[in-house]
């Protein structure tokens, strides 16, 4: 399995972070066509070892694991989504793949604030006993509740001085401006100091649009978890706002909508069962 070598260190990730952190910083979110559209909001994120969440949820009086806090985590809001044990669930998705179990396993993700999250995007980084990341592990989910999962190994081809570059064919509907005929490219800089995600969705004539996140870290103590929840007020129920009022805009702007229902129905997967009804009928 191709890993991020100690010459690569800068930007890739090499030396896995500690148990916990916070990542305060922006998302930014630009289309460039059929008409131009841009947005950026103030958010934050948790970084968690999902080996240790048990000892996490006890470092401060204001934020708690699988309970209800001004800031919590509970796991049941990934993976399965029945409370099962994370680190199993990604074990098995990567065994899938032929990636080595990793020796840690960190989670970028929003956390829930006053008990509410909506996670459009989660990042699990897998990291080796050399603190080399091995695979990428994204888990996106839509507004109607709808979670889907790309499972990257890592290869040398991927990696850069500067990031880790991975591609993935579109297999999810997300957005109702958007179609399935898209490519995801993403350019990944794994969390240190700083963390940088970027996702540049692309059709079959160049670049449809641009999503990023630039965070910077922060010490997971008490007065830091204080501090975030009073400067971003209510955040992950803005973000679940902000979406539905961009899309709204999009609307007014006329672009072309494209029903879940129509999406489900034209997918590979729907074809294939209504020719098999058909040779069956």
């Amino acid at each position: 399995m191709s890993k991020v070598t100690p010459e690569q260190q800068h930007g890739n990730g090499a030396d896995a972070p500690e148990q916990a952190g916070l990542y305060v910083g922006k998302v930014m979110h630009q289309r460039m066509k059929p008409k131009a559209h841009r947005f950026t909001y103030d958010v934050f994120n948790l970084l968690l070892d999902i080996d240790h969440l048990r000892e996490i949820g006890r470092r401060s009086q204001f934020f708690s694991v699988g309970r209800f806090n001004l800031i919590s985590f509970n796991e049941k809001d990934h993976g399965p989504r029945d409370g099962s044990s994370l680190r199993e669930h990604i074990d098995k998705l990567l065994d899938a793949k032929g990636v080595e179990r990793p020796e840690k396993v960190m989670i970028l993700a929003y956390p829930r604030i006053l008990g509410y999250v909506f996670n459009p995007l989660s990042v699990y980084y897998c990291y080796d006993g050399r603190g080399d990341v091995t695979a990428l592990v994204y888990e996106v989910r839509n507004t109607f509740g709808d979670l889907h999962t790309y499972v990257c190994p890592v290869t040398d081809a991927e990696l850069s001085e500067a990031s880790i570059r991975q591609t993935q064919s579109k297999d999810f509907y997300v957005s109702p401006f958007i179609d399935m005929e898209q490519t995801y490219h993403f350019r990944m800089v794994p969390p240190r100091d700083g963390v940088r995600v970027r996702i540049l969705e692309t059709d079959a004539d160049g670049p449809l649009l641009s999503a990023t996140f630039s965070g910077e870290r922060l010490t997971f103590t008490s007065s830091n978890l204080l501090r975030l929840f009073f400067k971003v007020p209510l955040m992950t129920m803005k973000v679940m706002a902000a979406i539905h009022c961009e899309a709204f805009k999009l609307w007014r702007k006329r672009l072309k909508f494209h029903s879940r229902n129509q999406i489900a129905a034209s997918s590979p997967a729907a074809r294939k069962a209504t020719n098999s009804q058909m040779m069956t009928g």
